[in-house]
């Protein structure tokens, strides 16, 4: 037996490491000054980076997908949550699962496809199968001696709303009913889980992902770097969503038009300020994301939306999602980081289930917009990321009339961080 180690022993380097990182990271967030961006280890430290997953992305729900792509029993999709690989699948009863994507026998991964259809789940180094529900079938050679009924799949927590999917890895997860009432208020009409993926893009972006979500919160820089969105979406803080909403004449207005029409629009953020939705205009009575302002599909995503000029219903759900919902297609975001300067960005666009490409739609009109918009950003992001590495970069006042949802995005991602960071810090002091 291992000797007890004794009160005075010194803590071990991995102990060590992880208190002065938090120590570092609580000290760092207590001093910031409001209205400042924040200092450059939140951007490039790898520590830091670790005590983002483990503390934010591992605790809390994520945009995995939407109910569309997986229609029929069998089929899945899997994503890669930090070192979490994850398969999201609807089972025979229908229902939409997500289990650890880690066979159960000696750990190798099940599925490496991004996608696919499964009548069960096997693993390819030796062959241990699984039900679609994750329950253990058979283990190859070995039936006799392991007990199936302790060796499924370990599951992953998951929910589905408005045609939206989301997960959890942490053992135990915060309540999502108050998001899911709000997201299938606003998102419902539109019948997203009976849409169907016309086309999707996923790039690289060097760059941290909070810069990401920053780049994303203004619309400050969309005059000088984004001449295809600027033609539908309006750079006016107020107008766009992007900043505060509240008695803009113009958006009241088209809030009332919207929710006579049985749409819900009017802006609404969570009391912890994680997410938000609101209806804007577009630019001169635009109704899609196209050079020409016109529909990009001529069949409506949802039948049960008649109101021909609804701008677009945004979404936003820190730390991994945003989302454009228009009257003809929907275009949806995933944010996930995948090291302390690269962040995977996988956008989808959405039409109605029977619109049919060269008839109802053609791919280039439907995705021009968004595949310029969002290499823009990749590029401004980079250099952003490039500059913020300098030993010679420090803090810089946000601009409260054009950045105010970056500040909301980095006071939330603060106080989060403070939050969780000081209880795992109070755990710590409390075993030592």
């Amino acid at each position: 037996m291992a000797a007890r180690a004794k009160i005075d022993d010194p803590p071990s380097p991995v102990q060590d490491t992880e208190m002065n990182a938090t120590d570092t990271m609580l000290a760092e967030l207590q001093a910031r000054r409001p209205g400042m961006s924040l200092d450059r280890k939140f951007y490039t430290d790898p520590e830091f980076y670790r005590l983002d997953l483990e503390t934010l992305f591992y605790r809390d729900w994520l945009f995995a997908g939407h109910d569309c792509e997986i229609p029929a029993p069998g089929d899945y999709f899997t994503i890669q949550i930090g070192d979490y690989p994850v398969i999201v699948l609807r089972g025979r009863d229908g229902a939409i699962r997500a289990l650890h994507n880690t066979c159960r026998h000696r750990g190798s991964r099940i599925c490496s496809a991004p996608k696919g259809a499964a009548k069960r789940l096997v693993c390819p180094y030796h062959q241990w199968t699984y039900d679609l529900d994750g329950s253990l079938i058979r283990a190859r050679q070995q039936d006799g001696r392991v007990d199936k009924t302790q060796s499924g799949l370990k599951p992953v927590r998951c929910e589905s709303a408005g045609g939206y999917i989301f997960v959890c890895v942490a053992p135990v997860a915060p309540s999502f009913e108050p998001f899911r009432a709000q997201l299938e208020r606003y998102a419902s009409p539109h019948r997203l889980a009976d849409a169907r993926i016309a086309f999707e893009s996923t790039i690289v972006e060097n760059g941290n992902w909070k810069l990401v979500w920053e780049n994303n919160r203004e619309c400050y820089h969309c005059a000088a770097n984004h001449p295809e969105l600027c033609r539908t979406f309006p750079e006016r803080p107020t107008v766009s969503g992007i900043q505060d909403v509240i008695g803009d004449p113009e958006i009241t207005a088209h809030w009332d038009r919207c929710e006579a029409a049985g749409l819900p629009s009017a802006f609404a953020l969570s009391e912890s300020g994680q997410y938000r939705t609101s209806r804007v205009p577009l630019v001169d009575k635009a109704v899609s994301y196209t050079m020409s302002g016109r529909a990009a599909v001529g069949r409506g995503l949802s039948d049960a939306v008649t109101e021909p000029n609804i701008g677009s219903l945004l979404i936003f759900h820190y730390p991994s999602t945003w989302n454009h919902v228009l009257g003809d297609h929907a275009v949806t975001f995933q944010v996930l980081p995948i090291g302390p300067m690269q962040t995977q960005v996988r956008t989808k666009w959405l039409v109605h289930k029977d619109a049919v490409e060269g008839k109802d739609y053609s791919v280039e009109e439907l995705t021009h917009v968004w595949l310029a918009t969002n290499d823009q950003d990749r590029r401004v992001v980079e250099e952003n990321q490039i500059g913020i590495r300098s030993p010679a970069y420090e803090p810089g006042p946000y601009a409260p009339d054009h950045e105010g949802g970056v500040m909301q995005f980095v006071d939330w991602y603060c106080r989060t961080m403070q939050r969780n960071l000081g209880g795992e810090r109070a755990s710590l002091s409390r075993v030592a």
